[in-house]
């Protein structure tokens, strides 16, 4: 029986992401209903969802569509796709109501802390996930296992250069403009996640220089910075918010989850025997090919198309399934999921943002 679920937005993201992503999984999944703060902006994103073949989905608005949500027991799953400033709010009362939540990070210290006193009082064990980061990702996924036979690591680089301008559909989003760290943190968290699953171990400590140089973005718009790893390697971070040359991937279109449609994005992973490089890219369709160099000169060079958010929405009603099932008893939810992941992601993104606000001073990553 597919798990009927809500979902809590109903911009950008949900209307080309969640719901064409949403409509692959249909038999797993049934959307009951779609919430925003007006009318009008629910209705534009109950009308995508009936494109995508979910015919039945309730329009719900306002502080009285948002306690019909509470109160509907069929629901037993909520996705959280709302503003920074609003995520943590929402998903604690949707938590406090026995729903199960997918959701973006945001204020970890005070989300985690009533995140566990939620769960010790609630009867059964209550999911509370991440969403949108690169550890679905199939070239991510594969990446990690090459990058075992390629010997003690010696050099990690991570660079992006994205092309946020008036001509994407998030340029213009006002609670990015009103976040501290601004696209730098929004964006910049996807990558450090990828970061992390590559290498398999924590960021302990950075030093970054941050500048502000496209004055039509909020600040920075621009950071550098090393980082050093709990086993001993050292690495580059390289962000440029907005470049006027990025690397072309192909046709112009809209790169999920990224919020531009051309970039240059790459992971690079040094080791003693070998090199593995993962970069974005399009092949008749967008996805990251990979590149793994090896001692003897030669190289093999896969390519995996995109498919992250499918498999992470998949990976989510699946654990809220499983949990029902077994009631919470033995259940363990999946863990490129979890919360506490995602607070990693961005524990590490804030201390490169306050190094660069210290000019460069060296800053040990909060320890969730």
């Amino acid at each position: 029986m597919a798990t009927k679920i809500a979902i809590l937005g109903a911009g950008t993201f949900v209307k080309n992401q969640y719901l064409p992503r949403l409509s692959e999984i249909s038999h797993l999944v049934t959307i009951k209903a779609i919430w925003s703060r007006t009318q009008e902006s629910a209705r534009a994103a109950v009308e995508t969802a009936q494109k995508h073949n979910f015919i039945d989905v309730d329009c719900k608005w306002g502080d009285e569509g948002l306690h019909d949500i509470i109160q509907d027991q069929s629901i037993v799953a909520v996705a959280v796709v709302l503003a920074g400033q609003n995520q943590v709010e929402i998903s604690l009362r949707m938590l406090k109501a026995g729903k199960h939540v997918l959701q973006g990070t945001s204020e970890l210290e005070t989300a985690l802390y009533n995140y566990r006193s939620i769960s010790a009082d609630a009867p059964g064990q209550l999911i509370w996930s991440v969403a949108e980061n690169y550890r679905f990702e199939p070239a991510i996924v594969e990446s990690k296992k090459l990058i075992a036979e390629i010997g003690e690591m010696m050099s990690v680089q991570v660079i992006i250069e994205g092309s946020m301008n008036s001509s994407n559909p998030y340029f213009s989003s006002s609670w990015r403009r009103n976040f501290t760290g601004g696209f730098v943190l929004d964006m910049g968290v996807h990558f450090i996640a990828g970061l992390r699953m590559l290498v398999g171990c924590d960021v302990v400590s950075v030093s970054a220089f941050t500048s502000h140089v496209d004055l039509s973005l909020p600040p920075p718009d621009n950071i550098s910075s090393v980082f050093h790893l709990e086993n001993g390697c050292s690495g580059a971070f390289v962000m440029v918010v907005s470049s006027r040359t990025p690397k072309a991937c192909g046709k112009s279109s809209f790169i999920p989850h990224i919020h531009t449609p051309h970039q240059t994005i790459l992971w690079r992973v040094v080791g003693m025997n070998g090199t593995v490089q993962i970069e974005r890219g399009f092949q008749g369709q967008h996805g990251y090919l990979v590149s793994v160099y090896g001692a003897d000169g030669l190289c093999k060079s896969p390519f995996f198309p995109f498919s992250g958010v499918t498999e992470e929405l998949k990976a989510f009603i699946s654990d809220v399934s499983e949990c029902t099932l077994k009631k919470g008893s033995q259940f363990v939810p999946e863990p490129r999921l979890s919360f506490v992941e995602g607070a990693r992601d961005v524990a590490v993104l804030e201390a490169m943002l306050e190094s660069g606000s210290r000019k460069g001073e060296l800053v040990h990553v909060k320890k969730f």
